[in-house]
């Protein structure tokens, strides 16, 4: 046993930690840290000589590190859930990522991520099956005046069949994150690319783009002259959304995005072969967006963000002539207040909608959850 790894045995005896630690597949090339060990504890290790006081912010908590004979400051997390999180560390009170590991945009900024080992990752691994493409592409919005961004991923076979034509679903992001979430974070591609490798869905291609918003509040008298922005009302320690919050990406998405994917690309260009979906804000937007446009899309998959009642989809105009399919996902550790998808599914199967669920075993509102969703949605669309 090395210096080291003695004096982390020593540290940790109290708390019994497995000294199996390995190089997560976050760290950057030819970096040792972060590293993940059997209980799922994350170790981390920062060159701070100066500092005098660094910790772990990961899972809603910090752990305390501390400097060994090196300098280096080094130390644990408690076990962690499966899957994929944010972290960062805390030198001296200030939150910066960790030199070690690659990033992810997440929590509104530029943040360090890792990936713990889950039971059933093989479906997200990297395997050698036939690839698929995620092309970058920038492109004008006439309906916000500027230059956007956003990603498509095409099928394997999509450039050895010129003359096929596939469906589209548009997938969003969560609040803090962005485009480069579902891409990197979501393993999007490695997902697609091992289902259609097991023959378990059919080929389409995936848009991933920006669904930020902003809320614009109307305007009040300015007793100094001229208007201000009226204040952001609040319930319940949250900000109450005006009806129309979603409006502006709508806007974008049907005006600007969808055209330029169907000029591009070999896309079936209609509602029967479009889906939209998305994680908690992206949910909330597939939601919001599939129930007052059902003629755009046919197919929703809501991940961690509401449900439609069969009571929203009877009073949706046209909704229930269009839409084919109606997906609810959830962490099982998001469901302790009581909420029901199942019967609320079974609600809206006795109304005539094929309605289905999907509850991601031990993970919260998280990247598990969310790429366990897409698993299960991808293999019920355009069937």
């Amino acid at each position: 046993m090395t210096i080291l790894a003695l004096a982390m045995a020593v540290f940790n005896a109290g708390a019994q930690v497995k000294e199996d630690f390995v190089t997560a597949p976050n760290a950057q090339t030819g970096k040792e840290y972060p590293k993940v060990n059997s209980e799922r504890r994350v170790r981390v290790r920062i060159n701070a000589p100066d500092a005098q006081s660094v910790k772990l912010d990961i899972g809603g908590a910090t752990y305390d590190l501390h400097r060994n004979a090196e300098g280096y400051w080094i130390g644990d997390s408690a076990p962690q859930d499966e899957g994929f999180h944010y972290y960062q560390i805390i030198i001296d009170g200030a939150y910066v990522p960790d030199p070690s590991s690659l990033y992810y945009y997440g929590v509104s900024r530029w943040s360090s991520g890792i990936d713990v080992p889950a039971h059933d990752q093989d479906f997200y691994q990297l395997k050698n099956v036939p690839q698929g493409d995620v092309r970058e592409l920038y492109y004008w919005s006439p309906t916000n005046n500027t230059m956007r961004h956003c990603y498509v991923y095409l099928p394997a076979e999509y450039d050895k069949n010129p003359n096929k034509r596939y469906p589209v679903l548009y997938l969003q992001h969560g609040g803090g994150e962005s485009e480069h979430g579902w891409p990197q974070q979501g393993k999007t591609a490695q997902i697609m690319d091992n289902l259609l490798a097991e023959g378990k869905c059919v080929p389409f291609i995936i848009v991933m783009d920006n669904g930020s918003w902003r809320i614009e509040r109307p305007q009040e008298p300015n007793p100094a002259g001229g208007r201000q922005a009226a204040p952001a009302q609040r319930q319940g320690g949250g900000m109450v959304l005006p009806s129309d919050w979603y409006q502006g990406f709508a806007n974008t998405l049907i005006q600007d995005i969808i055209p330029m994917i169907d000029a591009k690309f070999r896309t079936i260009p209609d509602n029967a072969h479009r889906a939209m979906a998305g994680l908690s804000m992206g949910g909330m937007e597939t939601k919001e967006i599939g129930l007052k446009y059902p003629e755009v899309f046919s197919s929703l998959g809501i991940f961690s963000g509401g449900e439609i009642t069969p009571e929203e989809a009877a009073a949706a105009k046209g909704f229930k002539q269009n839409n084919k399919l109606i997906f609810v996902s959830y962490g099982s550790r998001e469901l302790s207040g009581g909420r029901d998808i199942q019967a609320t599914a079974e609600s809206l199967k006795k109304a005539g909608y094929n309605a289905h669920t999907y509850v991601s075993p031990d993970t919260a509102h998280e990247w598990q959850s969310w790429r366990r969703a897409l698993y299960n949605f991808a293999q019920l669309l355009f069937r």
